[in-house]
C-alpha cells in the first residue's frame, strides 16, 4: 500500500519521478482566463459556504466559462485523495474526518446557484470503511430536499477496498446520472492510475446497470497518454458491454512537469472520428472534444440524453 503523507504536503511521490516537459499548447486548446461578474459571483458562493470544487482542484481549462454561468462541480470529502494517480493534481495524503455538515451546505449552495442540473465528485477515500458511499448519499438526499428539481449527477471513486454492497447505498439514493471514469486504456493503468484496477471499475458501471436499468450510466476517458486508436476503441466496446449510456474524451493536459507526461495533442478531427465510432457503437449520448471534461456541459448532455432515451424507445 502507498505511504500516506501529512496533509498539505502535496504528491510525496513527486520525488521520486522524472521531471517531463510541458509541450506548447496547440490553438485548438487554449482558453480565455476566468473573468466577469459570473464568475466572481460563483466563486463567491463556493467561498461562502466553505465548499471544495474539483474546477479549482484539478485545474480544470474550462472553469472561466463554466462559472461565468453559474456552473460549478462540487468535491465532496474534503481536498486530500488517498490515491496517487500521476494525471491528478489533486493532494494525495491522509484526509481529514468527514464533515457531517457538508451535504447540507452543498444543497444550500445549489439552491443558491439555481441549479438545474448539478454535478458532485469526490476524492478517493479507502480510509473509509464504505468509501464515502454514505456520504454521497446523504448529499443527493439533501440536495434533493431543497431543490426538488434539479437533476444530479456524481462522479464517484471505485470503491475498491470496500464491500460490494456499499454501492447499492449510493444507487438507492437516487441520483440521475452515476458517472465513474475508467480514465485510460488498461494498458496505461499501472503507470497512470496505479492504485485502480480497469476491469473493477468497468464492473462497478455494469453493477449500477444491474441494480437500476433506468439510471443512466457515464464513463470518460483521456487521450494523448500514449493510448493507441484501437485501445480507445476497445474501451469503447468495454463500456458498451457493461451498457454504459454516455461517453465523454478529453485531452490529456499535464498538471505539473511531475505528472505524467503529454504524449501527443489529439487534433480535432481525430476527436471527431472518434466521436463517430462511438455513435456507431450505441451509445445515447457522446462528447468527444479536446475540452471535454466529465462535468463540461453537463446539464445540457443530461437533457439530449434523456431526449435521446426518449427517441430510441419510441423506435423500438
Amino acid at each position: 500500500m502507498r505511504d500516506l503523507k501529512i496533509p498539505g504536503q502535496r504528491h510525496p511521490e513527486k520525488a521520486h519521478r522524472v521531471d517531463n516537459a510541458q509541450p506548447k499548447k496547440p490553438s485548438w486548446i487554449r482558453v480565455k482566463a476566468p473573468v466577469g461578474e459570473g464568475y466572481r459571483q460563483t466563486r463567491d458562493i463556493m467561498r461562502e459556504h466553505k465548499l471544495t470544487t474539483v474546477c479549482e482542484e484539478a485545474g480544470c481549462p474550462n472553469v472561466g466559462e463554466c462559472w461565468s454561468q453559474g456552473h460549478a462541480t462540487m468535491m465532496i470529502m474534503g481536498e486530500i485523495c488517498t490515491r496517487g494517480c500521476t494525471f491528478c493534481n489533486v493532494a494525495t495524503g491522509r484526509p481529514d474526518a468527514l464533515d457531517v455538515f457538508e451535504p447540507g451546505r452543498v444543497a444550500h449552495a445549489v439552491e443558491k446557484l439555481g441549479l438545474n442540473h448539478v454535478v458532485v465528485t469526490s476524492v478517493d477515500r479507502d480510509d473509509l470503511a464504505d468509501g464515502g458511499a454514505d456520504h454521497f448519499a446523504q448529499t443527493i438526499r439533501a440536495i434533493r430536499h431543497r431543490s426538488p428539481g434539479t437533476t444530479i449527477e456524481i462522479l464517484t471513486p471505485d470503491f475498491l477496498k470496500c464491500d460490494n454492497s456499499v454501492l447499492e447505498t449510493v444507487v438507492e439514493a437516487r441520483p440521475d446520472v452515476f458517472n465513474h471514469n475508467l480514465e485510460t486504456v488498461p494498458g496505461l493503468y499501472p503507470t497512470v492510475r496505479p492504485g485502480a484496477r480497469y476491469f473493477h471499475s468497468l464492473r462497478l458501471l455494469q453493477r449500477v446497470k444491474e441494480m437500476d436499468p433506468a439510471m443512466f450510466t457515464k464513463s470518460g476517458i483521456m487521450v494523448g497518454l500514449g493510448e493507441t486508436g484501437e485501445q480507445v476503441r476497445q474501451v469503447m466496446d468495454d463500456m458498451r458491454a457493461a451498457d454504459v449510456d454516455f461517453l465523454t474524451i478529453g485531452q490529456y493536459l499535464q498538471p505539473t512537469p511531475k505528472h505524467h507526461a503529454v504524449r501527443d495533442f489529439v487534433t480535432p478531427e481525430e476527436f471527431a472520428a472518434y466521436e463517430k465510432s462511438a455513435w456507431g457503437k450505441g451509445f445515447l449520448m457522446v462528447s468527444a472534444t479536446p475540452l471535454t471534461r466529465s462535468s463540461y456541459h453537463a446539464g445540457d448532455d443530461f437533457a439530449r440524453l434523456r431526449d435521446n432515451r426518449l427517441a430510441k424507445l419510441g423506435r423500438a
